[in-house]
């Protein structure tokens, strides 16, 4: 039985092995080919060469990304098993139901506090380290987080957080603390709603290495001759961060605030590992994958990744018209 079940296996391994290797022949097979018929006639069209290279990729993000993208809106009009046109119902239930506004509720606290919140830990230690005699270690230490995966870091933190009756040993740190200075262990993810902010705490943790590497180079990148210019004008310490520093790195300061904005806007990793989205924690992105693969409503889910990506477009154009901008001035 053991031997048996063993070359099955064995079978469903070759069978992903050739798989993988069919495509890896066939993806190089097609850019041979194309390398090959673009660069053999010497008067070929502009044109040709254009979507002979770019051809393939258009209809692979067509593929995976546009015709999922439409079928997501269209399954947004219609009910669960999508057979039954529903209008906007599912939009109505999506921003009326009470616990889909703890949805929303959780996700506006997440995308107002982690941006600013990342952003400025990473700004005042990006000034507070530079130059100092530990900026490589003390950079290297912020940064860290960013190596680790979303999954890694949530478990890590879940470790911290872990409660345990005061009548047992505790195994999370931070509870392990409180009981040393003599207080009562508290359940950072079991109580509504500060369990949520201990769960941004997690997602600041990550970014604010992001954020203090983007901004620690647009500093280093100020002209010397501007900030010599202010401190011949007398200015220093908070007026120097204020109007010299501040404005000068307002591109890199948008670019990491919209960056870490959208990614918390799809945060998904963090409460699915922690929480599972229980204990009114849920956000948007793991709302429509709990309502679309857990609870088999497709119409609802589709609605609830629809609001995601209407509240993420707006964030991805300011930011491309800010780069536009940078560049024109520059």
């Amino acid at each position: 039985m053991l031997r048996m079940d063993w070359l099955l296996n064995a079978d469903s391994i070759a069978e992903k092995l050739g798989v993988m290797v069919v495509a890896i022949l066939l993806f190089v097979v097609v850019m041979g080919l194309i390398l090959f018929l673009v660069d053999r006639p010497r008067n070929i069209p502009n044109w040709v060469v254009a979507v002979a290279f770019s051809g393939p990729a258009i209809l692979l993000i067509g593929f995976g990304l546009l015709y999922p993208g439409l079928k997501t809106i269209r399954d947004s009009f219609y009910n669960r098993t999508s057979d039954v046109f529903v209008g906007l119902d599912n939009y109505a239930t999506a921003f009326t139901r009470d616990e889909f506004q703890i949805v929303l509720r959780n996700t506006a606290i997440w995308v107002i506090l982690v941006p600013i919140a990342a952003t400025l830990l990473g700004l005042i230690y990006a000034i507070v380290v530079d130059r100092s005699r530990f900026e490589k270690v003390a950079k290297t230490l912020i940064f860290l987080p960013m190596a680790i995966s979303m999954v890694g870091a949530s478990i890590i933190w879940k470790f911290m957080y872990e409660y345990k009756p005061a009548s047992r040993p505790q195994i999370g740190f931070l509870n392990q603390i409180l009981v040393w200075i003599g207080l009562e262990p508290q359940k950072f993810l079991l109580d509504a709603p500060m369990n949520t902010f201990w769960l941004i705490v997690v997602m600041i943790w990550i970014q604010a290495g992001f954020a203090m590497t983007i901004l620690a180079a647009a500093i280093r990148a100020i002209p010397e001759d501007i900030v010599e210019a202010a401190r011949l004008d007398g200015v220093s310490g908070v007026r120097m961060f204020r109007y010299i520093t501040v404005p000068s790195i307002r591109p890199a300061l948008v670019v990491v605030l919209t960056t870490i904005a959208i990614g918390t806007l799809k945060v998904f990793d963090i409460v699915r590992t922690m929480t599972g989205g229980r204990f009114e924690t849920s956000v948007v992105a793991n709302e429509f994958y709990t309502q679309a693969l857990r609870q088999g409503d497709n119409g609802l889910g589709a609605a609830l990744a629809v609001i995601l990506f209407v509240l993420v477009v707006p964030i991805i154009v300011y930011n491309v018209r800010q780069l536009r901008k940078s560049e024109e001035i520059r």
